[in-house]
C-alpha cells in the first residue's frame, strides 16, 4: 500500500436531517485507504457549550462538532441568554451568564434530534426559577423524558408534557432548589449529567450513585470549569458528589475527535478487503472505548498509535486494517454502557466474522432515536444475515469475510447510526445496500459521505 493521504472534500451540499428523504446506496468497495479526520466528540461538544454558558466570562472551544444536534444546543444557549458565536470552522466562543443566570427564553427551544442536548439542557435550567418549553423532530418527540424529569422533580422542578413523558414539554424551574441524592435506575450518562448540572444551582451537596459506570465527560469537565466534584468507588457503585453553587471559570477547550463517529471508518476498514485507514486524534476515555476493546477481542487488526492526553481526555490515533480472521464473541454485558451507541455498527462487523456474536444487557437500545435492536435485526435479515433477539439482547451469526449477500433496501427510521451502519454494510456486502433516508446522518456526522468517499467508498443517490 502507498502512503496514506487525506480524503478530498467534495462541493456537494452536506446531508440534511430535515426535509425530503435522501435515499442512498452503498456499493461494494475495492479498498478503503487514507486518513479519516472525523468530527469532534458530540458529547464533549454539547457539554462545552452548556458549561461555557454557565460560566462567567469567555469560554473558547476548538474542534466543536458542527452537526445539527450540537448547533441546536448552541442556539438553545443563546435563547437562555449566553452570547455564542462562531469565528471559523470548529472554533466557537461562549460568553456565559454564570450559574443560575439563565434568562427565560421567549420562544420554544427546538432541539431537533438531540436527545443528549435536550436532556442536559433541561437539567441545567431546572434549578433556576424560569420556565422553558422544549420540542424536537419526530424522533425526539417519541423518546421518553420521564427518566430526566423524575429526578429533576426532586430538586423542585415541575414538568408538563405529552402522555408517557414525551415532548413538547414545559419545565418550570425550582424557585428554592434543594440538593438531591439520586441512584440511577439504569445506566445513563444523560440522566447522571442532567442531575449534576441541576445540582450546580442547588445549595449543599448533590449526590449521584451509578451502579454501573457511564461516560464521565461531565465529571471531568465540571472539574475543569472549577466545580468541586469527587468520585468514590463503593460496593454500591460510583458515588459522585458535587458541591453546589460554584462560580464556574471559563475554559479553553480542545474537543477530541468523536469515538462514536470514528467507529464507522474503523469498522468499515475491518470488513472491506485491502483496507488500511488511519483515524487520528480519537478520544479514548475508558467510559467510551468499549467498542474498540471488543473489536480487538474479536481479532481485529486495530492498533493505537501516539497515545497522549489532551484537555484532560486520553487520545490516540487509530489504525484499522482489513481483518479476515475475526471471530464472534460474547460481549460482556457490563461493557454496554461504554459502547451503547456502537452496537449497531458492531453488529455489522459481526456479520463478517466467523460464528455468533452475542450482545446482552442492551435494552437501552430500545429507546434510542429508534428501537435500534429491531431496526438492525430487520435490516440485517433483509441483507441475508441471521439475527436472534430478545428484549435486552441480540445475537448475530456471521458468515465470514465477504459473505454477506446484501442486495437490501433498509429503513433508517430517522436514526443517524442505523443509516451509517447499513451504508458500511453495503461497502463490504456482495450486492449494494440502500438506506431509505440518509438525511439524519447530518445530526452527528455531516461530512460522513464525503469522508468515506475520500477513503474509497462508492455511494449512489437514489430517487425517493
Amino acid at each position: 500500500m502507498g502512503a496514506l493521504t487525506e480524503p478530498e472534500i467534495s462541493d456537494e451540499e452536506p446531508m440534511s436531517g430535515h426535509g425530503p428523504a435522501i435515499p442512498l446506496t452503498a456499493m461494494k468497495a475495492t479498498a478503503l485507504t487514507g486518513v479519516a479526520h472525523v468530527p469532534g466528540d458530540k458529547s464533549i461538544s454539547h457539554r462545552s457549550l452548556i458549561l461555557g454558558a454557565l460560566s462567567v466570562g469567555e469560554t473558547r472551544v476548538r474542534g466543536l462538532l458542527e452537526g445539527e444536534d450540537v448547533l441546536a444546543t448552541a442556539e438553545a444557549m443563546r435563547r437562555f441568554g449566553a452570547d455564542v458565536s462562531r469565528s471559523t470552522e470548529g472554533e466557537w466562543s461562549v460568553h456565559g451568564v454564570g450559574t443560575g443566570g439563565f434568562m427565560e427564553p421567549e420562544d420554544v427551544i427546538d432541539c431537533g434530534n438531540a436527545g443528549t442536548g435536550v436532556r442536559l439542557i433541561m437539567g441545567a435550567m431546572a434549578t433556576t426559577a424560569i420556565a422553558a418549553t422544549f420540542t424536537g423532530d419526530a424522533s425526539l418527540r417519541s423518546r421518553p423524558m420521564a427518566r430526566i424529569t423524575d429526578p429533576l422533580a426532586e430538586f423542585g422542578a415541575r414538568a408538563y408534557g405529552r402522555s408517557q413523558g414525551r415532548l413538547p414539554m414545559t419545565i418550570i424551574g425550582a424557585h428554592d432548589p434543594v440538593p438531591v441524592r439520586y441512584t440511577l435506575p439504569v445506566p445513563s450518562a444523560q440522566v447522571k449529567s442532567a442531575v449534576l448540572l441541576a445540582g450546580l444551582n442547588a445549595p449543599g451537596e448533590t449526590v449521584v450513585i451509578e451502579p454501573e459506570a457511564t461516560r464521565d465527560h461531565t465529571e471531568r469537565m465540571l472539574r475543569g470549569f472549577g466545580a468541586e466534584v469527587s468520585v468514590e468507588e463503593t460496593g454500591d457503585g460510583r458515588v459522585i458528589t458535587l458541591r453546589g453553587e460554584p462560580e464556574l471559570t471559563p475554559q479553553s477547550i480542545d474537543v477530541p475527535r468523536d469515538p462514536s463517529s470514528a467507529a464507522f471508518p474503523v469498522c468499515a476498514a475491518l470488513i472491506v478487503e485491502g483496507s488500511d485507514v488511519l483515524v487520528p486524534n480519537i478520544g479514548l476515555n475508558p467510559t467510551r472505548s468499549g467498542l474498540f476493546e471488543t473489536l480487538r477481542e474479536m481479532g481485529a487488526n486495530l492498533t493505537y498509535e501516539n497515545p497522549r492526553e489532551e484537555s484532560g481526555e486520553p487520545v490516540a490515533d487509530l489504525r484499522a486494517r482489513f481483518s479476515p480472521d475475526m471471530k464472534g464473541i460474547e460481549v460482556p454485558p457490563e461493557r454496554a454502557a461504554s459502547m451503547i451507541d456502537e452496537y449497531p455498527i458492531l453488529s455489522v462487523v459481526a456479520s463478517f466474522a466467523e460464528g455468533q456474536t452475542m450482545m446482552r444487557g442492551v435494552k437501552e437500545l430500545r429507546v434510542k432515536e429508534s428501537d435500534r435492536i429491531d431496526a438492525m435485526a430487520v435490516g440485517l435479515r433483509t441483507a441475508g444475515v441471521t439475527v436472534e433477539e430478545g428484549e435486552d439482547w441480540w445475537a448475530v451469526t456471521g458468515v465470514g469475510p465477504g459473505g454477506v449477500p446484501g442486495g437490501a433496501r433498509v429503513e433508517a427510521r430517522l436514526d443517524h447510526r442505523i443509516a451509517m451502519s447499513f451504508l458500511c454494510l453495503g461497502m463490504a456486502a456482495k450486492k449494494p445496500v440502500t438506506v431509505d433516508d440518509a438525511g439524519p446522518i447530518a445530526t452527528s456526522f455531516p461530512v460522513f459521505q464525503d469522508l468515506m468517499e475520500g477513503l474509497g467508498a462508492v455511494f449512489r443517490r437514489q430517487n425517493a
